[in-house]
């Protein structure tokens, strides 16, 4: 556990050196949007969530990027400096496998999310679609999520589903599309999320002490290694993050540490656990659903406004006050979650 505390202060360091420079960069290649006009996945005008941003006009777009980045090249660094010298490295599963794993997830739709912020802050003119169009997106992130679908059950045999008190489920090949489901799921929930200035960072923060803590407590060095470089890594955009913010991290980070955050939650077996540990984003993603619901059913919104978040700041909550009472149950959330995955 010393090691790997050094390994998120590394982290912290790495990255709190390097996010000046690379938001001077993202500055210098224009990968931010001037005019704050923003759409939703259908490609209609959302001006309630512009009637409260449009001041952040102008920031650059990107954060997750250098998180990407600098995690992918330190991880198998890391895990070669532990194998040279001699440092005791375990596994639940073989190493290569779930190394691949977790960066093909980091960097696929890390990608995916660039190509979207790329295209809404280069490719929108006048009466084009804002971003990738929903199909395309769509596509991808299910071709995505059912290859690390397949490679979770087939590379590193999990097929099954542990439900506390409930006892073990095995799905078999239907763990396939369960995975890629949870996947897609939680990749469009924290890019949900992501609309208040250090929102999704914190609550992904508080969520990752507790997946850290599990992934410590079945001696896998390769997840927790892979873990406290993330932590570390989000501490520092947090920083750069927190209102007002000096950079976002775009659907770069948002689908990239969405789909991994889902994944991590899969490799740990406990997907009860990801829903609670996670229940923020899934507050947030089910909010913006039941008001799709009730508005294609009834032709009427349910709430003023979706997501939940934007919901609070048409009732009149501060930004920081929706941040920090988020983060707060973020934590209460963590604590509940970390008490159900220790259940028999």
């Amino acid at each position: 556990m010393q090691l790997l505390l050094g390994i998120v202060l590394f982290s912290w360091l790495m990255h709190s050196i390097l996010f000046i420079p690379f938001i001077k960069l993202l500055y210098h290649l224009k990968l931010r949007r001037l005019n704050q006009v923003t759409r939703d996945m259908f490609n209609k005008r959302t001006p309630l969530f512009d009637k409260f941003h449009h001041h952040k006009a102008g920031t650059p777009v990107g954060g997750g990027l250098l998180i990407i980045a600098l995690t992918t090249l330190l991880l198998p660094v890391l895990l070669l400096l532990m194998y040279y010298f001699w440092i005791p490295i375990t596994s639940v599963y073989p190493m290569a496998s779930e190394v691949k794993i977790l960066l093909f997830t980091f960097i696929s739709f890390g990608l995916l999310g660039l190509l979207d912020d790329t295209k809404k802050t280069f490719g929108w003119v006048k009466n084009d679609f804002f971003g990738l169009r929903l199909r395309h997106k769509l596509f991808l992130e299910i071709l995505l999520a059912f290859i690390i679908g397949f490679w979770l059950m087939h590379d590193l045999k999990i097929g099954i589903v542990h439900l506390p008190l409930l006892g073990v489920f095995h799905l078999g090949w239907w763990f396939v599309p369960f995975a890629a489901f949870v996947i897609i799921a939680f990749a469009n929930a924290f890019n949900i999320t992501d609309g208040l200035d250090g929102l999704s960072a914190g609550v992904l923060v508080i969520a990752l002490f507790a997946f850290w803590f599990l992934s410590a407590a079945i001696l896998d060095t390769v997840l927790s290694t892979f873990l406290a470089l993330w932590i570390g890594g989000v501490l520092a955009f947090l920083y750069f993050n927190v209102l007002p913010s000096r950079i976002f991290l775009g659907d770069v980070g948002a689908l990239s540490f969405g789909a991994t955050f889902a994944v991590v939650g899969l490799i740990l077996g406990k997907t009860p656990a990801l829903v609670i540990i996670g229940g923020i984003f899934v507050l947030e993603v089910t909010s913006s659903l039941v008001q799709l619901v009730a508005k294609s059913i009834t032709g009427k919104k349910l709430f003023a406004a979706a997501p939940l978040h934007l919901w609070l700041q048409v009732k009149g909550w501060p930004e920081s006050k929706i941040v920090m009472r988020f983060w707060i149950l973020a934590i209460v959330l963590a604590l509940f979650g970390l008490w159900l995955a220790l259940l028999n």
